[in-house]
């Protein structure tokens, strides 16, 4: 028989620190350190996140059954001596460099989480109440418990986790068991950010950037890559050649041989990008997609399962996942919204609450993330308040007031901030703390790079669609709330391109309109599709249906509320110093309106210097 069960699950230490709280089965919270320490992709104990998950839910760590962390410490440290042990004397100042954090911290994880724990709340007892999950169950917990299915199948792929770099599993009912996994050195997720390293980007931060640039470019070196680096089986298995590659005993993760290879050495940040950057991206690209796509059909004709669930790092690639629905081994697939580490808080607390204490589950039709909006929300009062403390100019509009105002910015052609209700759990922004545009402007994503988000011009927008006019602009016949699906736009929505303009490459296709939404169709003719429903954001569904009722289109550019380095803007003074330091024209927060002409400038500011570029 069920009984009350309140479990706080924890990431933390690698990347993405976060905190889940999961009561009775239902998760009440969830959130990033990063958001409320402003350090992206903050790594440290989530003091923050979890007292906001306490906070949110009305209890004291005393008052819960468990604390769950998302990983097994000893188990990493394992893998860290054999891996050295097997490549030895290769790697030492690695490894030199390694084993006193280890020592010092990671060793003695289980004390340092009950200090910790104890700091917040000194009646926590963390002998009996803290328990270890695997990495790679937490993640696949965090896929399939969540889901809207009764039984799935289960593929979880990232860097590594303690061993194990690709797992399949099938989920029924509460269980969970893990059937298969390959194993570290050889990594989807590690080839991948290998990539991302060669190209410029920053490792566990840019790989979004690869797969943004990959439509710029052909998958010329596809074939020297499966040749050379991986070795790819029919079933989506495979090994690297690690012989290519550095991360087993040096800080780089891949070495000169895999440079020779290409004929190219690494791009250095914030240097050109260049043809052979976007061949390359497209080839690393086309290959990932292989072994996806070969993954998730054998798993269909092994399991004889006709729904997947995805979580891991690699999950976020997105235009994987939509070909892999689009393959048609599965009648559907969900992803994990925070598919990386800092969702491995929510699937070690409901691994905990299903797997640990047997408690029974229902799927949730739609799912069970609420809409990923999980994190902090402030009220009106406090909204002008804290505005009011940092000095902005703003009117409080009646609701329907505040719609319309912000409907007549997006048909001006404004850059709009939007921050409402609570807070998104994961990457992505949902439509509570983004920045929204008219996606008609054929000039709109040229501006929010450059002049609002400061970033690299060739970096795509997403679009927001009303969820019941979808299928009338983007070729996807199913929800797709998390923006974790690319479809292309129907054809009905494109437009001709000019004579002799088949002859651009790299980043001048940016230069042609190719559909009535520019601001949103990548240069291949897709988009990441985020679908909007009444039913979990039912402002911003307003929001879109009166900015269709004025322009007759239901869809609005969607991106993340801060500038390039930046987490998220979590609260309001957050959103309004970003509104403050960038091109934004106008700032909806709660009822509350803002101009940016209206401001006083004594508090503009030098907004893109603030944060490292990630």
């Amino acid at each position: 028989m069920d009984r009350s069960l309140r479990v706080l699950g924890i990431s933390a230490y690698y990347h993405d620190s976060a905190a889940a709280l999961v009561d009775n089965g239902d998760i009440v919270a969830a959130a990033q350190e990063e958001r409320f320490t402003r350090r992206k992709h903050d790594s440290g104990f989530p003091k923050n996140a979890i007292q906001y998950c306490l906070a949110e839910a009305g209890l004291r760590l005393g008052d819960l059954n468990y604390v769950v962390f998302y990983d097994k410490p000893f188990l990493k440290f394992e893998r860290l001596l054999e891996t050295y042990t097997a490549i030895a004397p290769q790697g030492f100042p690695s490894f030199q460099k390694a084993l006193p954090v280890w020592i010092k911290e990671k060793l003695f994880q289980r004390d340092i989480l009950r200090t910790e724990l104890q700091a917040i709340d000194n009646n926590f007892d963390g002998r009996n109440r803290l328990l270890f999950s695997e990495h790679h169950l937490s993640h696949a917990a965090s896929a399939f418990f969540p889901s809207p299915f009764a039984e799935a199948a289960v593929l979880t792929l990232d860097g590594v986790g303690e061993w194990a770099t690709t797992s399949l599993a099938v989920g029924r009912g509460n269980s969970l068991t893990v059937l298969k996994e390959i194993n570290f050195p050889h990594s989807l997720g590690l080839l991948y950010s290998a990539f991302t390293y060669y190209a410029g980007f920053k490792v566990n931060s840019g790989e979004y950037k690869l797969m943004g640039l990959a439509p710029y470019g052909t998958p010329r070196y596809a074939d020297l890559i499966r040749d050379n680096l991986i070795d790819i089986k029919a079933d989506g298995s495979f090994r690297l050649n690690m012989a290519f590659f550095g991360y087993l005993g040096s800080l780089r993760m891949i070495n000169k041989r895999f440079e020779r290879l290409f004929g190219l050495k690494a791009r250095r940040p914030e240097h050109p990008v260049d043809p052979r950057h976007m061949d390359i991206a497209a080839s690393i690209q086309a290959v990932t997609e292989e072994v996806m796509i070969r993954l998730s059909r054998s798993i269909a004709a092994e399991t004889g399962q006709r729904h997947l669930c995805l979580a891991g790092g690699v999950a976020l690639n997105c235009v994987a996942n939509g070909k892999i629905l689009r393959d048609g081994r599965f009648d559907d697939i969900w992803i994990q919204p925070a598919a990386g580490d800092a969702g491995g808080a929510i699937g070690a607390a409901l691994a905990v609450h299903h797997l640990h204490a047997d408690q029974s589950r229902i799927a949730v039709p739609t799912d069970a993330m609420r809409g990923a909006y999980l994190g902090p929300e402030f009220s009106q009062r406090d909204i002008e308040d804290r505005l009011t403390r940092a000095g902005a100019r703003f009117t409080t509009l009646q609701p329907e007031r505040l719609l319309t105002t912000a409907t007549e910015s997006l048909v001006d052609q404004e850059a709009l901030g939007w921050f409402q209700r609570r807070m998104e759990f994961g990457p992505r922004a949902l439509g509570a703390r983004s920045i929204v545009a008219d996606a008609r402007s054929s000039s709109m994503q040229s501006v929010l790079n450059l002049k609002v988000k400061f970033r690299e011009s060739f970096r795509p927008f997403a679009p927001s669609v009303l969820a019941e006019d979808c299928r009338d602009w983007f070729a996807l016949d199913r929800p797709s709330p998390y923006m974790l699906l690319v479809a292309e736009v129907c054809d009905s929505k494109r437009l001709p391109l000019p004579q002799g303009t088949e002859q651009f490459t790299g980043l001048d296709k940016l230069k042609l309109q190719r559909s009535l939404v520019p601001a949103v169709t990548h240069v291949d003719y897709s988009a990441r599709v985020q679908t909007v429903h009444e039913e979990t954001n039912p402002k911003y569904h307003r929001l879109l249906s009166l900015f269709k009722a004025k322009t007759g289109c239901p869809v609005l550019v969607n991106t993340s509320f801060n500038v390039r380095g930046e987490p998220i803007v979590c609260t309001p003074e957050d959103a309004f110093h970003c509104f403050m330091g960038t091109e934004m024209d106008t700032l909806a927060i709660g009822d509350s309106f803002l101009r940016k002409g209206e401001q006083d400038p004594a508090l503009l500011q030098t907004y893109q210097d603030k944060f490292t570029p990630d």
